[in-house]
């Protein structure tokens, strides 16, 4: 493959600078980063400039990057429950039937733009603004590392079964089946503990970036030769060595080059297609209908026994349209089914349910507690096994975050103060694993507004540590700490002097910086075993 694309893309210092300026004032505003890059976007879109093969290459392989990091995080057991597939197929089908009516009305009435859809075409544009933001969501849930949170693997089962609709779109769309060719594809299954012995020999450096690039791009251009869409590919190869102990690592690993890429998506949204006024106005009106979107999908998800809490949260995230809506569009354009105008108004509505969705995320959390009683209305007094507010019991210490550093202080705090000790993680399965190494974990959030209503009715709890893989999600549990107004120890870790900064400001306690002090621990260790001597 030719990288110099690559090369001419990083030298373009307007570009790169235009997006750091503008994401940094997003950031700065509270807003994600993302905004400011498709702000980017639209303003070199303004000065006449079109996304380029460059930008677009850039893009493609953002996606390609994202989809392989969702094969690695992805439950395939969720893709089963009902939840998921049902949830999917009932809101496609609903909001398809609601917004083509709609569409095709206002095309009844002359409205421009919309007057030279028939029906069949207002269907295909209410297939287009159907489906919710993969980009979008898979960010946000990183972000708060909440990925393997329970309303994060609905909300990511709900995104590729949404793909896959995509897909098969796209295949419907261009009248020729996949090739001959890819039933070799599944050939990929059984060479599963190839894939797993690569990886585990290619330790933790450069060769481990060089074989998430070779799974990622590689699976991406061998499912294109074979006829099928080659995100796909990156897709099914992150799935394949998603269950290997490394996929964590592997995913951290390529984490930064997926961002960078992912810069070039936004901006490609911004520049596609000309602007006009009639575009944003008629964009820009589209927006407010994500939130029966999102009625649709809290309403449906309800009906199907989660929590309203978890309902909430895997609405709030999904409220938004989606890049796959513009390739929808695009394939639509290409056959002359629709104006090439639609594209930009698409572009516009993503943009700005962007815009939309990412404070209401940002604050999901006291979008739940401040009208919780207005969501718990809405619950089922039947709710399903693995979404019950959890109950530590008569527990003292519960530590919160069960990776190596929080199985790590749940060990030693258990040694000191024996089952008084709890541990709390919302992975299932490492929940799981623990629970066999015999530990007393549970599974749970600790942003969960219902649990720690139960905590302040009856406060057991004397110390909390938080031991969670990002410095969002422990702001959020000290928020919801606050809000009870705990009375005992809080105890976080962080990685950064800011992040100590912000952690104590929400009201820790007690910040333990792990770069600064590993040194410290580390001597302390050698010390305690008493090996050496001293003067």
């Amino acid at each position: 493959m030719d990288f110099e694309w690559v090369a001419i893309a990083l030298g373009d210092v307007a570009w790169i600078t235009l997006a750091f300026t503008l994401g940094f004032g997003a950031r700065a505003i509270s807003l994600p980063p993302l905004v400011g890059f498709l702000a980017a976007g639209f303003f070199l879109n303004s000065l006449g400039m079109a996304s380029g093969e460059v930008l677009q290459k850039l893009a493609d392989l953002g996606i390609t990057l994202l989809l392989f990091t969702v094969g690695l995080k992805l439950d395939i057991k969720a893709l089963l429950r009902p939840q998921v597939w049902a949830v999917t197929s009932l809101h496609a089908g609903l909001v398809v039937a609601m917004f083509g009516a709609a569409i095709f009305a206002l095309a009844s009435l002359g409205v421009p733009l919309f007057s030279e859809l028939d029906f069949r075409r207002s269907l295909l544009l209410a297939f287009a603004l159907s489906f919710s933001s993969t980009v979008f969501v898979v960010k946000s849930l990183e972000e708060k590392g909440r990925m393997m949170s329970l309303h994060g693997r609905i909300a990511i089962g709900i995104l590729v079964m949404q793909d896959m609709a995509a897909v098969v779109f796209l295949v419907a769309s261009t009248g020729s089946l996949p090739s001959p060719w890819a039933a070799l594809l599944f050939l990929l299954i059984p060479m599963r503990p190839l894939f797993h012995e690569l990886l585990k020999r290619a330790g933790h450096g450069e060769l481990l970036i060089l074989y998430a690039l070779v799974l990622a791009l590689g699976g991406a251009e061998i499912f294109e030769l074979g006829g099928v869409k080659d995100d796909l590919g990156a897709l099914v190869m992150g799935l394949l060595v998603s269950t290997h102990p490394k996929a964590s690592e592997l995913s951290r690993t390529i984490m930064g080059f997926k961002d960078l890429f992912l810069v070039g998506f936004f901006l490609s949204i911004g520049m596609t297609g000309e602007l006009s006024l009639r575009a944003m106005v008629i964009g820009a009106l589209m927006v407010p209908f994500v939130l029966i979107k999102s009625t649709l999908f809290y309403g449906l998800m309800i009906c199907f026994r989660l929590r309203a809490r978890t309902s909430l949260l895997a609405t709030l995230n999904l409220s938004n349209y989606s890049e796959f809506g513009l390739i929808v569009a695009a394939i639509g354009v290409a056959y002359g089914w629709i104006n090439a105008e639609w594209l930009v108004v698409i572009s516009v509505a993503l943009s700005l349910s962007y815009v939309l969705a990412a404070p209401l995320t940002d604050r999901e959390d006291s979008i739940y507690s401040n009208h919780r009683h207005f969501w718990l209305e809405h619950q089922r007094p039947q709710r399903l096994p693995d979404d019950q507010p959890m109950d530590t019991g008569n527990a003292t210490i519960a530590v919160f975050g069960m990776g190596r550093i929080g199985t790590g202080a749940y060990d030693k705090m258990a040694a000191l103060h024996g089952d008084t000790v709890v541990g709390v993680d919302f992975n299932s399965e490492r929940v799981q694993l623990h629970r066999q190494a015999g530990r007393s974990v549970m599974r749970g959030d600790p942003s969960d507004a219902d649990f720690w209503e139960l905590a302040e009715r009856v406060p057991s709890i004397k110390l909390v540590m938080l031991a969670l893989p990002t410095v969002s999600a422990n702001l959020d549990a000290l928020e919801q700490l606050r809000a009870i107004d705990f009375g005992g120890g809080i105890a976080a870790i962080a990685r950064y002097p800011d992040e100590e900064a912000q952690l104590r400001a929400a009201g820790a306690t007690d910040v333990y910086n792990l770069y600064a002090e590993s040194g410290t621990g580390f001597a302390n260790h050698v010390a305690a075993r008493n090996r050496y001597p001293t003067r």
